[in-house]
């Protein structure tokens, strides 16, 4: 199995936003709404160089959208197509955000998730993430998770 991750280029904004809207549509009915991702315009992502595919056999099969800020980099967004689930894509993915992390010179990753992606809080708790806080942003109940990766 050939897995590889790469800059989107900018005709895969539709085959990426088709597969966020995949990834977390399971989760609109739990949540009442559209998760933030779902809400997001992958073609001005994917221009601003903050969106990564991780590629398998040729296919998009991850998502990984990364954005810097002053002391750390944000882990915006990791989807994973629900077809691949299972394989580890989405550990792969977080690997190489904390792997950006390190060859950008932070020393911290960040990311939030609703409060209602209960699976979410547990992965990424198991992958050394801790909650740093809870907050409402947007309207979304969202839990912040950090990792020291330096």
């Amino acid at each position: 199995m050939e897995i590889h991750l790469r800059f989107a280029a900018p005709e895969e904004a539709a085959a990426v936003a088709a597969l966020v809207d995949r990834a977390y549509s399971g989760y609109i009915e739990r949540m009442g709404r559209k998760p933030g991702p779902m809400l997001d315009d992958y073609a001005a992502l994917i221009a601003g160089g903050l969106v990564r595919v991780m590629c398998r056999n040729g296919g998009i099969c991850g998502v990984l959208v990364l954005i810097e800020k002053d002391d750390h980099l944000l882990l915006h967004n990791i989807a994973v197509d629900p077809a691949a689930q299972g394989l580890g894509i989405g550990r792969r993915l977080i690997e190489a955000a904390e792997n950006v992390a390190k060859t950008l010179g932070y020393a911290t990753v960040r990311l939030y998730t609703h409060e209602t992606m209960v699976e979410n809080v547990a992965l990424y708790g198991h992958l050394g993430f801790s909650i740093t806080h809870r907050a409402k942003e947007r309207g979304f109940d969202r839990i912040y998770m950090a990792k020291a990766v330096a």
